[in-house]
């Protein structure tokens, strides 16, 4: 089983493949992951049937029709102290300064043990309350924020993952126009995803444009117009994108086990609404390796085979339940007794591609609840036969048949689950698969249409920077292996650039009437839409059925991860820009007194956006004492022109240096050394890339002249010129012509 693309095989090999304790590699191959990963589930089988469900989960694994996510992938059977979960909402935080750092320190705990956490703040009394005892007033839940916020980064900075974090507050907390605006400031709460938990009370007296009373602990501190802390929410996840709004009322209504627990909080995605310590861990089936025909007269999707995928890997996701590690008890002890699992699909997009339907029409509606009915449906008849098998989850109660996500079960199903209860409280949700979906060959993510065909991927690098990567969708790939250069019907090649935001709308409302939680799905938005018809997204999905909301409209503050034109380089931001195979520049010629060999420094430019900027630099002399200090110098240096931004630094740092032997005149001026004088060639190079000013031209005596002279291929000098036809070194005397 190979890979479709090599960077594929590169997120095996950094993210999933596991290397043991010396570096030696103990997956030669993804066919080893695939063994280690099923072995290890198999081990929560009784000892006689572990072979069986071994080569079960194994098949469920190969071509990548069932993919766990990725700490699964990673973690299990290799005995490293990690989590095999990816989610968990952290414990109620208590309104003390103690309960709140020992929260502080159980969200680390988790962290370091690489699962992602969530959290509702909104149990911290706001901002300005008085603290009892000690005669000071609260600082509010954001300061404390700021706290979780760099314990992340700390986190981050020492283990292999990024840390994920989501905070909440709810609509009617007094501190959450503060809230709302937080993410303003872009250095503010970057490992954190921010959402606001709207209830339905809200969402009547928008309707109404009534008067909305922000309290806590039962107490109105302020009302405000309902209507304009909605525009301010708007008018802020417009700008940068964030805040997402969960209707939270909603996702309690419509949980399987609202009659034992009550949600407040979501993992870092948003796809799994979960209580206190609660803990979900997710998988996909991969919907583009089950279409028979694709692109052809017949294209459907296997059903059956859909099926019984979905059944082995309900099995496989409950058997991680008993294998994992937990970074706290209480989360262990919250998994144990509901034993929720989250079943979601990927590569959806790239299937109905598959069979001629084009995502968010009609007939892509049609498919996508079909497909998800069977999903739903034998998901919870695996659940309701593992019950018999091994005992319905602690907290079950027959009530649960009357939970919505039950009712419209067939009657086949709701007998079986009468007669022998669930093994599972939950069992589906859609989540984000952007990493294991190109581990798939760049499957459409999760639910997701194809963000582009083809586009230029950032991939972060252990440095924090991030180097850029050109991908192609796997349905294209397949359209060219199948079609040729038969250019793709435009009709049937969406992509969520050309999608309208209802049409996002749709699929996910869709979607979430057949799955338990929720769904991770992204609205994304034109640049230029109105903010009033951005604003009614939310509001037209809140009528649909939506249990939350997130939107993408191109802003400056958050950028993207993906691109399909690359992004202008920064030098904090990407890797060092590729070069061109000719680039046009400007050599200048100094005289040294120390030294009886001229040097040359040659400074390449490039043109974007129709301006000229420096991206290299070259310095060159006989004189073999400068060498391996010039080397090193103009590797630096070019580096951080490559980088981009404001490089003016380079050359008032490089003019500070000052030679111990002392320096000298040039040009009527005291130079300190021989670096303060390339500095100032810098300077004069910078200054001459900039826009000519309406001011009288300078005195030609100040100005270096510059000749524009190639390097020499027999000592390096840039001192070529050529004479007659003929290329001459004036350094050392090298002659060819021709």
């Amino acid at each position: 089983m190979g890979f479709e693309n090599a960077l594929a095989e590169e997120i095996w090999n950094a993210k999933y493949r596991f290397v043991a304790p010396g570096g030696d590699a103990a997956d030669e191959g993804f066919e080893a992951t695939v063994a280690r990963v099923a072995g290890a589930v198999a081990e929560a089988e009784a000892p006689e049937r572990r072979a069986y469900w071994r080569d079960r989960f194994a098949e469920a694994l190969t071509d990548f029709r069932f993919i766990p996510a990725g700490r699964v992938l990673a973690g299990a059977g290799t005995d490293r102290s990690v989590t095999l979960f990816n989610c968990f909402v952290m414990g109620t935080i208590p309104d003390s300064l103690e309960g709140i750092f020992a929260h502080l320190r159980e969200a680390a705990l988790t962290m370091q043990q690489g699962g992602g956490v969530g959290m509702d703040f909104s149990t911290i009394r706001p901002s300005g309350s008085p603290v009892t005892g000690v005669g000071a007033d609260a600082s509010g839940p954001l300061s404390f924020m700021d706290c979780w916020d760099a314990m992340c980064r700390t986190v981050q900075s020492a283990g292999q993952r990024r840390g994920a974090m989501m905070g909440c507050l709810r609509i009617d907390h007094p501190d959450i126009e503060a809230f709302i605006d937080a993410k303003r400031d872009p250095a503010r709460f970057r490992n954190f995803n921010l959402s606001v938990l709207v209830t339905d009370d809200f969402m009547k007296a928008l309707a109404a444009a009534g008067d909305w009373p922000l309290l806590f602990d039962g107490e109105i501190r302020r009302v405000v117009s309902a209507k304009d802390l909605w525009q301010r929410l708007m008018r802020a996840t417009y700008d940068t994108a964030e805040p997402g709004v969960i209707f939270v009322d909603r996702v309690n209504q419509q949980n399987n086990l609202a009659y034992c627990e009550s949600i407040s909080a979501s993992n870092p995605c948003g796809e799994q609404m979960l209580p206190p310590y609660g803990a979900c861990l997710l998988g996909s089936i991969n919907l583009a390796r089950l279409v028979d025909d694709p692109f052809g007269p017949h294209a459907a999707l296997d059903e059956a085979a859909l099926g019984e995928l979905t059944r082995t890997a309900v099995r496989l996701l409950d058997n991680v339940i008993d294998i994992s590690r937990y970074p706290l008890p209480q989360q262990e002890a919250e998994a144990k007794a509901k034993r929720r699992i989250g079943l979601g699909v990927t590569g959806l997009a790239d299937a109905l591609l598959f069979c001629g339907t084009a995502y968010g029409t009609g007939p892509a509606v049609a498919l996508t609840r079909q497909w998800l009915g069977v999903i739903k449906r034998e998901a919870y008849r695996a659940s309701a036969e593992i019950a018999a098998e091994k005992g319905p989850f602690p907290l079950y109660d027959p009530c649960m048949l009357d939970r919505p996500n039950l009712v419209g079960l067939d009657e086949d199903t709701r007998a079986l689950i009468a007669e022998h209860g669930l093994r599972n409280g939950c069992l589906t949700s859609i989540a984000p698969t952007g990493t294991t979906s190109l581990l798939a060959g760049n499957v459409s993510s999760g639910v997701e249409p194809v963000f582009a065909y083809s586009y230029t991927r950032k991939i972060r690098q252990g440095d924090g920077t991030s180097r850029e990567e050109a991908v192609e969708d796997y349905a294209m790939q397949a359209w060219r292996r199948l079609k040729g250069d038969a250019p793709p019907p435009e009709e049937l090649f969406v992509s969520a650039q050309t999608l309208t935001p209802s049409d996002h709308l749709t699929m996910q409302a869709a979607a979430q009437a057949l799955i338990d939680s929720s769904i991770s799905k992204t609205v994304n938005c034109p640049e230029d839409i109105p903010f009033d018809a951005f604003a009614d997204i939310y509001v037209e999905g809140y009528h649909l059925g939506c249990k939350g909301l997130t939107t993408y409209r191109p802003n400056p503050v958050t950028g993207s991860v993906l691109s399909t034109a690359p992004a202008k380089a920064t030098r904090t931001e990407v890797e060092l820009a590729p070069r061109a195979e000719a680039l046009e520049g400007t050599t200048y010629k100094l005289k040294w007194p120390d030294s009886a060999h001229a040097v040359y420094v040659t400074l390449n430019d490039v043109e974007e956006d129709g301006e000229r900027r420096p991206f290299e630099i070259f310095i060159n002399s006989k004189n073999m004492e400068h060498y391996a200090w010039t080397l090193g110098l103009t590797r630096m240096i070019s580096a951080v022109f490559r980088r981009g931004g404001d490089v003016t630094f380079v050359a008032e740092e490089l003019k500070a240096v000052f030679d111990p032997r002392g320096g000298a005149w040039m040009q009527g001026r005291y130079v300190p050394s021989l670096l303060a004088a390339i500095g100032g060639v810098i300077e004069r190079h910078l200054t001459g890339l900039e826009p000519a000013l309406p001011s009288p031209a300078p005195d030609p005596v100040d100005q270096p002249k510059a000749i524009a002279l190639r390097a020499c291929p027999q000592c390096g000098a840039a001192a070529l010129i050529k004479v007659e036809g003929c290329n001459n070194c004036l350094e050392c005397g090298y002659s060819k012509c021709g």
